[in-house]
């Protein structure tokens, strides 16, 4: 039993001895991982972040004509789908569809046969009237014939004379003209077709001037005269505007929705513009009014709000001893864009300087330094290279 006490004696303070010496590596390890931590936390707190490149652009104040933002559609000036005015088949098609035709050109010519042929007939029987009443003339003035006689042959030639009218005015239907000059689009008939009267045969356009018609709230009508500057855009051609005048206001109110029709007017000479597109435009407003401008580009959009980078001094000079250029992240409320730009109404003033571009990787307090060589250039009309 003595024997069998003295070895758990020993197991007993074996194991203690190995706890000892245990904790003390352990201990060991850990200052060295803690002065490892604090020398890299002290180099950390020594090192400063390098300065981010920045375009930079001033707020400036300029003078801007309030717009009148709406959407519209395109109408021709003249505009009509061209049908036939007198049944017949179909002899001949004297156009191409898409082409530009002048005023009174026969684009289709229907089979007038049979009136040609009553023509002749009635020219014959003109003929003989105006002989008769030649020779009723001659016999009157020898008193061989009574004044009733010689009425008679004049009404005869008078209405001989109006059935070769009659007949030729129907020759005449039957050939399908232009009314007006402009562009044809694609035919809707055939040779040898037969058309009843007012069938269709092809519409007819004409592309310069064009209208654009739209509407404004009634509380915007003191606003809005003849003569206004319009500047439109159609998605067809995004970043080439059009420019026109307002030529109309309609007198009237819509009293279901309280807006005012209003037609402008626009030179339209390469055709782009068709009738029946959907385009957004600014009415430029008589009245002008001082704003402060920024790049659209320089506004970060956020939930809380919009805002802007202002660049200023730093409070803490650097290692050379000289302040540097620190960012401060200010809430703006916008307004009106036109082009490139768009207005400040709070949050800004003039003289700010502005991060122009690239605001998404700034935070407020980065050290920034002004590099304008790559800065954009920013335009009221853009003209994008590749539209």
């Amino acid at each position: 039993m003595k024997t069998m006490s003295k070895s758990l004696r020993k197991s007993a303070l074996r194991a203690v001895a190995g706890i000892v010496v245990a904790l003390v590596v352990v201990g060991a390890l850990v200052g060295i991982k803690a002065r490892q931590f604090q020398a890299l936390a002290a180099s950390g707190a020594q090192q400063t972040m390098p300065a981010e490149r920045v375009n930079v652009i001033e707020v400036r104040s300029e003078e801007w004509r309030p717009r009148l933002s709406a959407v519209g559609s395109v109408s021709a000036v003249q505009g009509a789908l061209i049908s036939a005015q007198q049944a017949g088949v179909v002899r001949e098609i004297n156009f191409e569809a898409g082409s530009d035709v002048k005023a009174g050109a026969v684009l289709v010519r229907l089979d007038s046969d049979v009136e040609e042929a009553q023509l002749r007939s009635a020219e014959a029987a003109a003929a003989l009237a105006n002989t008769s009443l030649t020779r009723s003339r001659d016999l009157i003035r020898s008193r061989s014939i009574s004044q009733a006689d010689l009425d008679v042959a004049e009404a005869n030639k008078k209405q001989a004379d109006a059935q070769i009218a009659n007949i030729r005015a129907a020759i005449d239907k039957k050939l399908v003209r232009a009314p007006f000059a402009g562009r044809l689009g694609i035919r809707r008939i055939s040779v040898g077709q037969y058309l009843n009267q007012g069938d269709p045969v092809v519409s007819l356009q004409s592309l310069d001037p064009v209208y654009v018609d739209f509407s404004i709230p009634q509380q915007r009508l003191g606003e809005l005269r003849e003569g206004l500057q319009v500047d439109v855009v159609a998605d067809a051609y995004p970043g080439s505007p059009f420019q026109g005048l307002v030529t109309a206001v309609d007198p009237n109110v819509d009293p279901a929705t309280r807006n005012v029709r209003v037609q402008a007017t626009l030179p339209n000479a390469d055709a782009r513009l068709r009738p029946g597109m959907f385009v957004a435009l600014d009415v430029v407003l008589a009245r002008s009014e001082d704003v402060l401008v920024i790049p659209e580009t320089a506004v970060m959009h956020a939930p809380y709000g919009d805002s802007v980078f202002v660049v200023e001094e730093s409070d803490q000079p650097g290692a050379d001893g000289q302040k540097g250029l620190v960012v401060r992240q200010q809430v703006v409320r916008l307004g009106a864009r036109q082009g490139d730009f768009v207005v400040a109404t709070e949050g800004a003033k003039a003289g700010d300087k502005v991060v122009s571009t690239g605001v998404f990787k700034l935070r407020p307090g980065m050290p920034v330094v002004i590099d304008n060589s790559l800065a954009p250039e920013f335009s009221y009309t853009p003209r994008p290279d590749n539209t």
